[in-house]
Order: C-alpha cells, then sequence, then structure tokens
C-alpha cells in the first residue's frame, strides 16, 4: 500500500436519480417542482428528480449530504401529495404518454433539444431506469506525490485516472454484482397497457441488456486523453453519436465545470464517475454507505495493479462482462472472480482494520447474494 497521509483523501460527490409518484403510486404529471436548484434537478423527464451533492471530502460527508437534500425534496413532494419512488425500476404506465421530457427551457432548451434527440433513438420507457452516480477524485497533494519524475503535471493527472478507467471498466462486473437491486419489474415495461409484477431473468435490468446502452459497442482509444476524447469525437462526427453525453458506458471521465468533450479535452480530467448503482430500496436513501465505501477502496487498489493496453476485444469483454453480472445467474466464473479480487484487497489493506471491515462485509454479501441468486432463479424456472 502507497504510504501518503493523502491516501484516503480525495472529493466524493452522489447523484441520484429517483421518479416522482402520486399518492396511487403512479407517475406524476405535475411540473418540476424545484426551479433550477443545482441540487435538486432532474435528468430525461418532468417526473424525475435528481439529487447532486456538493463537492465533499469523505464519502460520509457526501451521504449527509444527500440525506439534507432527500429531506427537502421529499417536504416539497408531500405539499404537493407526491413521493419518491424508490426502486431503480419504474412504476406501472400506461404509455409514453406518461413520461413527458424534461421541460429545460432559455439559456437549458440546449439540454431538451438533446433529450428530444433521445426519445427518437431509444424512446422513453428506457428513460425511466433510475440509479446512483458516485464520483471521485484523488487529493491534488496524492497525485503530486505520486509524480515522482516530475512530469508534466496536466498529462500525469490525465494518464492516471485514463490508468484508473480502464481498470474500472474491466472490474465494473464487481459492483454490479454487490449492488444489483431490481429483479422486479411492471409488465407495462414490456407493453403499453399490461400490468402485473414480473420475475426479470435480470438482478439489475438497468445494467443488463436491457438497460442503457449505446446501439453499438463504441470502441475508444486510451493511450492517452488526446486520443481517447478524439476516438469519442470521430463518433460524434460520423453521426453514431449524438454527443459526449450519448456515451453509454458505466465509466466516465469528467471535467472541472461544464461537462462537455471541449472542456476535457482542453483542461482535462478532473475526476471519475461510477455510473453502476441501483437504487437500493432497503437502504433509507437508496445506497449503504458502506457500498461506496467498498468502492473507494476499491478505487485505491486498481490503482495499485500494473497498466495495460485496453483492446478493443477486453472493451468488448468488459462490456460483455458487465451485462452478464447483471443477470440473475451471472457465470459462476465471474462470481469466483469478484471474490479473488476481494480476497487480494484483504492481502492489500491488511494493516487497516476499518478498510477490512468494510471489505469483509461485501465479501459476505457477494457470498450471500449467490445464494440468493440461485433460489430466485430456481423458483423463476419453475
Amino acid at each position: 500500500m502507497i504510504a501518503s497521509k493523502y491516501y484516503y483523501s480525495g472529493k466524493f460527490g452522489i447523484e441520484r436519480e429517483t421518479l416522482r409518484v402520486d399518492a396511487h403510486g403512479r407517475l406524476a404529471q405535475t411540473p418540476h417542482p424545484f426551479g433550477n436548484d443545482e441540487h435538486i434537478t432532474r435528468d430525461f423527464c418532468e417526473n424525475q428528480i435528481e439529487l447532486v451533492t456538493p463537492v465533499c471530502h469523505s464519502v460520509g460527508e457526501a451521504v449527509e449530504e444527500l440525506e439534507r437534500l432527500d429531506k427537502i425534496a421529499r417536504e416539497v413532494l408531500e405539499q404537493n401529495g407526491e413521493n419518491i419512488w424508490l426502486y431503480s425500476n419504474p412504476p406501472h404506465f400506461d404509455s409514453e404518454d406518461d413520461i413527458p421530457i424534461a421541460d429545460f427551457t432559455g439559456d437549458h432548451s440546449s439540454k431538451r433539444a438533446y433529450r428530444e434527440v433521445l426519445q427518437q433513438k431509444y424512446g422513453k420507457k428506457i428513460m425511466l431506469f433510475s440509479g446512483i452516480h458516485f464520483n471521485f477524485s484523488f487529493a491534488d497533494e496524492f497525485i503530486n506525490e505520486l509524480n515522482t519524475d516530475n512530469e508534466d503535471s496536466r498529462i500525469f493527472r490525465d494518464a492516471l485516472y485514463l490508468r484508473l478507467y480502464k481498470q474500472l471498466m474491466v472490474h465494473s462486473y464487481l459492483l454490479v454484482m454487490l449492488t444489483a437491486a431490481s429483479p422486479y419489474y411492471d409488465a407495462s415495461l414490456d407493453k403499453d397497457g399490461n400490468s402485473g409484477i414480473i420475475m426479470s431473468e435480470y438482478s439489475s435490468m438497468r445494467n443488463s441488456k436491457r438497460g442503457y446502452w449505446n446501439k453499438f459497442l463504441p470502441i475508444l482509444d486510451h493511450r492517452s486523453l488526446k486520443t481517447f476524447t478524439g476516438s469519442i469525437k470521430k463518433h460524434i462526427v460520423t453521426g453514431s453519436l449524438y454527443s459526449a453525453s450519448e456515451l453509454y458506458l458505466p465509466i466516465r471521465l469528467k471535467p472541472k465545470g461544464v461537462n462537455t468533450l471541449e472542456n476535457l479535452a482542453a483542461n482535462g480530467v478532473d475526476h471519475i464517475e461510477l455510473r453502476m448503482f441501483d437504487i437500493n430500496p432497503s437502504a433509507p436513501l437508496g445506497i449503504d454507505k458502506k457500498d461506496l465505501e467498498f468502492t473507494h477502496l476499491l478505487i485505491l487498489y486498481l490503482l495499485s495493479l500494473h497498466d495495460f493496453d485496453f483492446t478493443p476485444e477486453l472493451q468488448e469483454k468488459a462490456v460483455r462482462d458487465h451485462k452478464n453480472a447483471a443477470l440473475l445467474q451471472p457465470d459462476t466464473n465471474l462470481s469466483e472472480r469478484g471474490l479473488e479480487v476481494i480476497e487480494d484487497m484483504e492481502k492489500y489493506f491488511s494493516c487497516n482494520e476499518k478498510a477490512l471491515e468494510v471489505i469483509s462485509y461485501e465479501k459476505d454479501k457477494l457470498t450471500s447474494i449467490n445464494q440468493t441468486r440461485d433460489i430466485l432463479f430456481t423458483a423463476s424456472a419453475k
């Protein structure tokens, strides 16, 4: 383990997407009630709420900020006879007419135009899937300590995050397995007019092949940030992607300030975003603090691994593993690989008692999840 007083430091943020529902558990048809609040906004549709915490200095602080925003949102919704739907899969709806596109206007009208493109390309139903995004950046002091050869700080930082990006893409399957929480869905998601709860073949529909993915697999060039952003730009120029925001992969590299490809290319990486977390209905805020603490430890562990060439074949395999992990009955080798990673993390953090407690919690969970999935899969097969 790297010896640095800044090792566990960093900046943390949480984005939680949920849907607004009325007293009958149906999608609320009222306008978004929070104006242009940057911390209580929406993403695709008007009947959605996205809570965006400010930048925090620990996982615990980020969860506290999420709790504060959640309380504010619930108080306003309660006055309107509405509530938050704390599941990743949507409730019953009659048709796509129940899913109004987020009504961004004025300076933000381009956001609505982009969402209209998504509607035409993917349909509205898929946009109802909700989840949690976890944002993280290393402390500047820690990055400076790692830069022992005194490389250009911008180039070193970008290379560091690209290296981490590749490792997280390869290991995203583990976080899916540990946080998948949406095996049931309403039949209206399949066809308008249908109703009834269905046990799916997925433990997480939004991470499965039915979830948020492009109509093709965007192959990217990870040799440098310049080649990385350039390869995304090529997909935009050819019309395969409308913009970088349409790049639906579980990990994103993001710049400081406005999130555009131009800003990322010009000013470099500010933080990394992990986008695969399901809403956990058993957690009051939809996320278990320990899951995010484990994610932080996983990031630190992956940073210790050797760099590698993220070939097109490995990119395809990473996405295939991610989707496979979202099955109720994934390949056994994924579970075995995940357990090997966790056991290696136990060795890596052997001197940190708190870290070992978090890792042990996830290790026990992985075993329990595999047993539960076996039961659910057996029940669904009958």
